[in-house]
């Protein structure tokens, strides 16, 4: 059979929709990319349900496929998180599968008859006996370390998409990267919902350390980069590890949400003096990128908790920087949770944020003139400029660098780039 398969939501979810399509060839199913091809059999549509705006993408994407006769599966977060209300709300789909349940495809597709197959209670572990078959070809590519969530923050829907948290073996982890640099892939990003968690649960204690040290044996890989790390479980020892180990890319993605100790108890998440923190592990790592990400109108968010916010961001001076409105989840502490911040405050403080963000991106891009910063060559265009990350920058949430030079750049390998100007997040430079 001939399945088309569409991809909406992150790179955990992308993941997910690489292993249904490893398992559907793996079983002689041909997989295509081309959601409107005229020959295919299934639709499969891997879905996202993390905040409204995801869920209505995803929907309509749902009906666009519906629309032309083929058989559609919904697969993932949608289905997961609104269970038999989903069926009953959109008949017309022929299958259902849940988060923890995605290994099934193949078995449930060859039965030819319409399914549901969604957990109640999901307890995703990942299907080590899958090879994927990657989407994305490029000199980067993503390994989820673990899988679902031990935190209940108040905003957040994942624990009960994905269940509790389950870490991945080490030497899986390792086998799948020597693949991944084998195939040519010279970046490798870890990801989980929390990576500094990982090996809680199979190793009794913070494992991420461990786990890179081991990576580094790895000779063909250029770098590798970890996203999603939480400050609570971010040990001396992972700091001993960014601080030893060449190839681990001096970048901390630490999602923080906010600064203020009220509105951090309000959201369920471990209260932490974020500026001691990130100052601490600048202090350590020499060259520190650091990303963070945070939420504006979060309900009981007052003028002195956003002045509060403010003021962290103008001292902080992240490299990189996320910000996003409150988004009001059913099923999540937070919907119930009073007073609730009217919509036009929430944009109006984002947009305060992300002015101040664009000023300390500019500040920070000055500095940068006349350096030369390592940099990982994405594609080079026809007319030969070349467009490439900087250490400092992770795929798709980051800026790029371009780069003009006669020399022939190839694709995925790293370069020391010449800063010659810059624009709000992005560089320019010459080799």
């Amino acid at each position: 059979m001939k399945i088309a398969i569409i991809h909406h939501g992150c790179a955990k979810n992308l993941i997910d929709t690489e292993l249904m399509a490893g398992k559907l060839i793996e079983r002689g199913h041909e997989v295509t990319l081309d959601a409107y091809a005229t020959d295919a059999d299934y639709i499969i549509v891997n879905t996202c349900s993390f905040i409204f705006d995801a869920e209505e993408e995803s929907i309509s994407s749902i009906f666009d496929m519906i629309d032309t006769g083929k058989r559609v599966i919904i697969t993932g977060c949608l289905p997961q998180k609104h269970q038999k209300h989903l069926k009953k709300l959109i008949s017309e789909a022929w299958g259902f599968i849940g988060t923890a349940d995605i290994d099934k495809i193949a078995d449930l597709i060859e039965a030819d008859k319409e399914f549901y197959y969604v957990s109640e209670k999901p307890l995703c572990k990942y299907p080590e006996n899958i090879k994927r078959a990657q989407i994305t070809v490029g000199s980067s590519s993503y390994i989820k370390i673990a899988e679902g969530c031990n935190y209940s923050c108040g905003y957040c829907v994942i624990p009960k998409l994905r269940g509790k948290y389950i870490s991945r073996p080490i030497e899986n982890i390792v086998c799948e990267a020597k693949e991944l640099a084998n195939k040519g892939v010279n970046e490798i990003i870890l990801i989980a919902q929390d990576t500094s968690c990982y090996g809680m649960d199979l190793y009794k204690k913070p494992s991420l350390d461990k786990l890179l040290y081991e990576l580094d044996k790895i000779k063909n890989i250029g770098w590798i980069r970890v996203l999603y790390t939480y400050p609570t479980n971010f040990t001396n020892g992972l700091i001993k590890a960014y601080k030893e180990i060449d190839r681990v890319v001096k970048y901390i993605d630490i999602p923080l949400q906010h600064s203020h100790p009220d509105i951090l108890k309000a959201m369920r998440r471990p209260v932490v003096n974020g500026l001691e923190f990130i100052n601490k592990l600048r202090d350590e790592i020499n060259n520190l990128a650091i990303r963070t990400t945070l939420i504006t109108g979060y309900p009981t968010e007052e003028e002195k908790h956003f002045e509060h916010l403010y003021n962290f961001v103008k001292e902080a001076e992240f490299d990189r920087l996320g910000v996003f409105e409150f988004s009001k989840e059913k099923g999540t502490y937070a919907y119930n949770l009073k007073p609730q911040v009217p919509k036009k405050i929430k944009a109006k403080r984002k947009d305060l944020i992300l002015k101040l963000q664009k000023e300390i991106s500019n500040k920070l891009n000055e500095k940068m003139i006349g350096k030369k910063i390592p940099s990982i060559i994405e594609t080079i265009q026809s007319d030969g400029l070349a467009i490439a990350r900087t250490y400092k920058d992770a795929p798709d949430v980051d800026g790029l660098i371009f780069i003009n030079t006669d020399k022939v750049l190839i694709p995925g390998d790293i370069y020391d780039v010449e800063v010659t100007s810059y624009s709000d997040y992005d560089l320019y430079g010459k080799i």
